[in-house]
């Protein structure tokens, strides 16, 4: 069974359910600085495993992720589990992100936050994007400049109605930086907190 992990927030002013990678789970270190993050915003944050890597965790056995429309099945059924007491965001890294994406339609859902969308896979010029194009609900992406899986160069160029890009300088699909850069992965994660945190900030504030 999934066990959502909650980051509290002393004065919770939203909730943002967020979703794993496809190769790391809800409690990756990298999940954890995020949510960390995103509660000293006081923003409360709720991590979820998708089924085959609880399995994975559960039983030592790897296995490659369900097909996209299972995974939005079982994304969508933690935001009809998710309580109505303060705003709904959803999110998630890299393909938990590029789920969201998908499910901006939930009438509870004010905006979605990916960090490090997977535009396409290295090396390989498949675009993820066809969906960005009828997009109901905010889009909001924070990108390592460096990511493998969609440059600012490649994507600089785009232009999608619902999306905002936020770019992390030096930064590769998990937001670590070049050593040269002076930057470190814990500062651009903050970083793309703080994006994350705006960003709610004026969804909030023009809905009042």
């Amino acid at each position: 069974m999934t066990k959502v992990l909650i980051n509290t927030a002393a004065a919770a002013k939203a909730r943002l359910l967020l979703a794993h990678g496809a190769g790391a789970g809800a409690d990756s270190g990298f999940m954890q600085q995020l949510a960390e993050q995103l509660a000293e915003l006081n923003i409360e944050v709720w991590r979820f495993n998708f089924a085959y890597m609880q399995r994975f965790i559960d039983t030592g056995k790897r296995s490659l992720p369900a097909k996209m429309p299972l995974l939005q099945a079982e994304f969508s059924q933690q935001i009809n589990n998710s309580p109505t007491d303060l705003p709904l965001f959803i999110g998630g890294k890299s393909m938990g992100g590029r789920v969201a994406s998908m499910l901006g339609q939930h009438r509870n859902v004010k905006a979605i936050f990916a960090f490090g969308y997977p535009f396409h896979a290295p090396k390989k010029l498949n675009w993820r994007t066809e969906h960005f194009a009828t997009l109901v609900s905010p889009l909001f992406i924070a990108q390592g400049e460096r990511d493998v899986f969609g440059t600012k160069d490649e994507v600089a160029a785009m232009q999608w109605p619902e999306v905002t890009m936020h770019w992390l300088a030096d930064g590769d699909h998990d937001f670590k930086p070049r050593v040269k850069s002076g930057l470190t992965q814990q500062q651009l994660i903050a970083a793309a907190a703080q994006f994350c945190n705006r960003s709610i900030d004026e969804i909030l504030l023009a809905a009042k």
